[in-house]
């Protein structure tokens, strides 16, 4: 029997010795062992990365030649550095640190030494190149843009960096990847898959030919192209609208969440992000901390909401049966409340008011009585809050949207926990006049303009949104993603809607935005202006207030809706009530007829706004 065991033993080690030396020999053919195989030369062929297209079949970027000098260190033989370096117009220095590094990541892999050189420098090389053993030329493709606009839309592609190495072994040193919006957020379609030859080399490290005749080689997948929702004519539009101002601008169309138009300012020209050009241009970008033409307003500026949210507010007040319609609410120039009398200041309209012009002449005296009787329905304070929040949140405020797009910020909409530690309850109570602010958009609530866009949709939708997005189509297929295509309902009953929609439409007719009509379309609007404080020497200082405006046109069966928002921009109808109004006519009609109020924006700027503080009396009018 012991004997039976040995002779087991002995069989069983030996079927297994010989099933692995099989498997090594005729089966494995896993990229990492072929890759560092020392018989085995492993060359890529990079496909074409697909190309971008905006929602009316215009082309936004496709690709253009490029070519890297690539180095295999094992293979590196004895050559004239100084020529080299001459060819290149590299100094020996970085010629050797780069050497290095290559020979660091691995001597068997190839790494880049000189990325994407121009046309004339490749020509002039490739007819050197048998001079210089162990290096070769790589042909890959680099972005080509046909529009100098949409770049915080768009971003732009860079060289992977050794954490990402690490992580995904589809990426090699030298590889490039989306670092910024869709040709982030959209890689894996975009980028394609790489081909792969492997060429045989005998014992003196001579090519002799395909590995196994090129059974295992495979051939360049290329990307998928994208359509996104962008009207790329719109997003031009609206970029030189913002020229010499900053901000953001975002319109959708509230039938699908697509996002028509997404604009920031300042920006730069996508083209300045491409080739050996990308690393200084970023550099100059980046540390321009006064313009940040890197940072998306439109997704990532945190404003105070202003008098737009007193929408929110009056459908808020309708759902908890506060007050209705008819009941008129008196304005003597502000609301006052308190033991100190203190004052909510108004400007000068008619009074009293009910609901719907009482939003058309953005009454901060009405808002601020149907904000407080929402929180003091409830018997606490804080139930009151946390009530009237889940509102709010309803309409998409205050957390991310969940939308496509590779940036973002949350925006504020604050809870009684909030406020329990602002005004350290229990040793001291808070009350809703504590909180008034919150009544127009002032106070605690921060929202984006994409937020703000998002929320008039769902007014213009009488009680629903669907997820702002930026994909239309991969490779001409029309997307099917349920976060997209399945409508958001708000807390707000259907039936609320219309005395609101009825109030931003008598904004355009009668009130704050009267003069800013368009012929043949009814537009719905709201006007704003918001706050703007900062610290200067640590002291907390008023600047010229934020110009908001959100809007939706036509007033039944809309097309778009849009948040404007301009920095130091005054008042609501000052800057982004009349740059509102020229997007929606420019989308809907094609045509701009009100001439004079585009001439008047292109030829108004903020650049003197922005290079000194503002020094006067704070504007404390809210419209």
């Amino acid at each position: 029997m012991r004997k039976l065991l040995l002779y087991l033993i002995i069989i069983t080690t030996g079927i297994v010795f010989i099933a692995r030396l099989f498997y090594l020999q005729i089966y494995n053919t896993s990229f990492a062992s072929l890759s560092e195989d020392n018989a085995i030369k492993v060359i890529y062929d990079y496909p074409q990365r697909g190309a971008i297209y905006d929602r009316n079949a215009r082309l936004l970027v496709t690709n253009q030649p490029s070519y890297d000098v690539m180095v295999i260190p094992r293979e590196l033989k004895p050559f004239d550095t100084l020529e080299f370096c001459s060819i290149l117009n590299i100094t020996k220095d970085k010629l050797v640190k780069r050497l290095k590094k290559a020979r660091s990541y691995s001597p068997r892999v190839p790494s880049i030494v000189i990325p994407q050189l121009t046309k004339d420098e490749y020509a002039y090389l490739q007819e050197k190149m048998r001079k210089f053993e162990g290096f070769y030329i790589q042909k890959r493709s680099l972005r080509d843009y046909q529009t100098v606009h949409a770049a915080n839309v768009l971003g732009y592609i860079g060289e992977v960096n050794e954490a990402l190495i690490k992580k995904d072994p589809y990426y090699l040193s030298g590889d490039l990847i989306g670092i910024d919006g869709v040709e982030k957020q959209y890689e894996k379609e975009l980028r394609g898959i790489k081909g792969v030859k492997r060429i045989q080399k005998d014992r003196f490290n001579r090519d002799i030919g395909p590995y196994k005749n090129g059974k295992f080689d495979t051939l360049p997948v290329n990307g998928k192209d994208l359509t996104i929702t962008i009207d790329g004519r719109l997003q031009a539009y609206g970029q030189t609208l913002m020229k010499n101002k900053r901000g953001g601008i975002v319109a959708l169309e509230p039938s699908t969440g697509e996002i028509l138009a997404l604009i920031t300012a300042p920006t730069y020209k996508p083209e300045l992000l491409v080739g050996r050009k990308r690393s200084p241009n970023f550099t100059k970008l980046y540390y321009d901390t006064i313009a940040k033409p890197l940072f998306d307003r439109g997704l990532q500026g945190e404003y105070p909401p202003g008098s737009p949210f007193k929408t929110i507010n009056a459908l808020i007040g309708l759902q908890e049966g506060v007050i209705d319609t008819r009941e008129s609410v008196s304005c003597r120039m502000g609301y006052y409340y308190g033991k100190r009398g203190q004052k909510l200041g108004c400007h000068a309209h008619r009074s009293p008011l009910n609901m719907i012009p009482g939003i058309a002449n953005s009454c901060n005296a009405y808002f601020a009585t149907v904000y407080r009787r929402i929180i003091e329905k409830y018997e606490t304070p804080q139930k009151g809050i946390d009530t009237w929040r889940k509102h709010v949140q309803s309409f998409g405020l205050g957390n991310y949207l969940g939308n496509d797009l590779s940036a973002g910020r949350p925006g504020k909409v604050p809870d009684s926990k909030y406020y329990n530690r602002l005004y350290k309850y229990p040793t001291y109570k808070w009350y809703a006049t504590g909180t008034i602010s919150n009544s127009i958009g002032q106070g605690e609530v921060l929202a984006t303009p994409i937020q703000l866009a998002n929320m008039t949709a769902a007014i213009a939708n009488r009680g629903h949104y669907y997820t702002p997005h930026i994909i239309k189509a991969i490779d001409g297929v029309p997307i099917e993603n349920e976060n997209y295509t399945k409508p958001k309902i708000t807390t707000i009953d259907k039936e609320h809607f219309g005395p609101v929609v009825e109030g931003m439409h008598e904004v355009y007719t009668k009130g704050t935005a009267s003069f800013l009509q368009v012929e043949g379309i009814d537009i719905c609007g709201k006007t704003g202006t918001a706050e703007n404080f900062t610290k200067i020497d640590g002291v907390k200082t008023q600047l010229t207030d934020h110009s908001v405006f959100v809007a939706f046109a036509p007033k039944d069966n809309p097309k778009i809706a849009m948040a404007v928002f301009v920095e130091n921009g005054y008042w609501g109808a000052r800057y982004a009530g009349r740059i509102a109004s020229l997007m929606i006519e420019k989308y809907l009609k094609g045509v701009i007829t009100r001439t004079d109020l585009e001439e008047w924006v292109l030829t108004h700027s903020l650049e003197e706004e922005y290079a000194k503080p503002y020094s006067g009396e704070p504007f404390k009018i809210n419209q």
